[in-house]
């Protein structure tokens, strides 16, 4: 099976193709809005911007890990671990990543890195004793999808374009608000215009986004039930990292809650929210579109 074709899915790529599109319109018509009202010096800000960009993609993997404190580890610090990526990724004709633990007993796992061949994979220690080899195994092969989906990639570009939009909407306040914004007689003020512009161009940004972002959780679950060849130990390993996460002391979920759109699942400390401002879907929505590949391949389904 060809790497590229791991997480594919006519319907869901074109849904993510339609959110993706909305996003670059909006950036669009956000801009135009703010070049009409303003005198907008584009060229610094997107040196700038351009900047932060190139800065975050190169970083990525390395932002990520210290921020979640995980910790790189060799071989001989953690054969089994090594082998089974080493495996997984031999199965999806990957190069193998960096192996990282992360010291906490919060069950979960997450992949960064602005390529496959600039990846890394980690684990916490929570997730690898709790959980069996094949369903750590099922939740590996779903992070290394991440890595050949270049989802990271995917993420850092759809990003780009709220901070560009971010540092767009502060230019124009500081314009219109110090003297740099034209104003004419009994007209609304420019600062006003773009703040109430930039503010509904944010919101929708980022109901685009997560939007994004859970179609890339889909497809990666779908890339790791291919991988695999064997969906059921995704869902046994999402319901007991789900299940899990009651069981962990609350001081110990908010020491990694900013690592929630990273990890397999979030380590959700607050209440339910509307779907709408999720970064992953709704665990029964996962489970049953891992069903539906389980029935496809024929495997068995408790």
């Amino acid at each position: 099976m060809k790497r590229r074709s791991y997480g594919r899915d006519a319907g869901l790529s074109l849904r993510m193709f339609l959110t993706t599109t909305l996003l670059g319109l909006l950036y669009v018509v956000f801009a135009v809005v703010l070049f009409q009202v303003l005198n907008v010096g584009l060229v610094p800000m997107l040196v700038i911007v351009v900047g932060l960009a190139f800065f975050q993609y190169y970083t990525s993997d390395k932002l990520a890990l210290r921020a979640a404190g995980a910790r790189i580890v060799e071989r001989d610090e953690a054969p089994e671990l090594h082998d089974m990526v080493e495996r997984l990724c031999a199965m999806a004709d990957l190069p193998k990543p960096r192996v990282a633990i992360i010291d906490t007993d919060v069950p979960n796992a997450f992949a960064t890195g602005r390529s496959p061949k600039h990846a890394a994979v980690a684990v916490t220690r929570g997730l690898w004793q709790r959980l069996e080899p094949q369903e750590v195994e099922g939740v590996l092969a779903h992070e290394l999808s991440h890595v050949a989906n270049r989802d990271v990639l995917i993420m850092t570009v759809a990003s780009f374009f709220a901070m560009l939009a971010g540092l767009l909407t502060r230019f124009g306040l500081y314009s219109g608000m110090f003297g740099g914004g034209r104003r004419d007689n009994n007209s609304v003020p420019v600062w006003l215009i773009v703040l109430i512009v930039s503010v509904v161009t944010y919101f929708l940004s980022q109901i685009l986004i997560l939007a994004i972002s859970r179609y890339r959780e889909f497809a990666a679950d779908r890339g790791s039930a291919l991988i695999t060849g064997a969906p059921e130990h995704l869902m046994s390993a999402l319901q007991k990292i789900s299940s899990d996460m009651f069981r962990i002391p609350q001081r110990d979920l908010r020491e990694v809650e900013g690592m929630n759109a990273f990890f397999i699942i979030p380590a959700n400390v607050k209440g339910s929210v509307s779907q709408l401002f999720m970064t992953h879907p709704p665990l029964e929505k996962r489970l049953a579109a891992l069903s539906e590949i389980a029935r496809e391949m024929g495997r068995p389904v408790a």
